[in-house]
């Protein structure tokens, strides 16, 4: 079995920055535990599987230990992918995944818009010990569908955060998500989620299905521009849009071969 592979560095202007993602090109489904092993054999925070289908495709999303609902990073890879290496000549593509419904991506300029579902927020009580998990004080905790929305008091408390990743996989959320008011940007944030393999995302897109409804309010104002603030870093152009959100970011190709299975 030959599969086409492709590395793709995602929300990043340039090489080796922004949140890196495997896209694989599939033919058709093949088991699940061999999609599991191509993910951890990738050792990428996410490897997105596609299958088209007519005039769609298709969509999974897998860290090196599990099978996720939600991937911004690595949907912006794939579209990247069939924009640019594949030929894709319409200026939007479709994904269908399981459990997010229908994903669409669309050209605006030289930024790639992902259309996401919104996942609003709101105030829940602070899991006890969560300022010792994540080594910095916490002003606010709020409570999303799959990730807990922490608020600190500002982007250097962001930056100094020292999460022990070993207490984190206790909670019973996908992720947290560290957010503050940005020096040179509306806001920043990071992510962790050591419950689904990965410690620290460098830039996660579905992160910011739940942060954008949240600023969006606070700061009175439709369209956001947000960054990450992991070690690779990386940037984000977001628009509140009622049950949906609009995030743009582009990517770089890293690297493209053939998997031999």
């Amino acid at each position: 079995m030959k599969i086409p592979l492709y590395h793709v560095d995602a929300f990043a202007s340039a090489l080796f920055s922004g949140n890196p993602a495997a896209v694989c090109l599939l033919q058709d489904w093949i088991d699940d535990s061999l999609l599991q092993s191509i993910a951890a054999e990738n050792n990428l925070s996410e490897t997105a599987f596609l299958v088209q289908n007519g005039d769609h495709f298709e969509l999974r999303w897998f860290t090196p230990t599990t099978e996720v609902a939600l991937c911004g990073h690595a949907t912006l890879a794939s579209a990247f992918v069939l924009f640019n290496c594949r030929r894709w000549t319409d200026d939007t593509i479709r994904f269908q995944t399981r459990e997010s419904g229908q994903l669409r991506v669309s050209r605006r300029d030289d930024l790639l818009e992902l259309d996401f579902p919104a996942r609003p927020a709101r105030p829940t009580t602070p899991p006890a010990g969560l300022d010792a998990m994540l080594g910095v004080s916490v002003k606010q905790v709020l409570d999303s569908a799959e990730d807990l929305l922490v608020l600190l008091e500002n982007e250097e408390a962001v930056l100094q955060a020292r999460p022990d990743f070993t207490a984190l996989t206790s909670l019973d959320w996908r992720g947290i998500i560290i957010t503050a008011p940005g020096c040179r940007s509306d806001f920043v944030s990071r992510f962790f989620g050591p419950a689904v393999g990965v410690a620290e995302d460098p830039v996660t897109g579905s992160a910011h299905c739940v942060l954008t409804p949240y600023w969006s309010a606070i700061l009175e104002k439709k369209e956001l521009y947000a960054l990450q603030v992991s070690r690779r870093g990386g940037e984000l152009w977001c628009q509140e849009a009622g049950k949906r959100v609009k995030i743009r970011g582009r990517a770089a190709l890293y690297l493209q071969g053939v998997i031999s299975i």
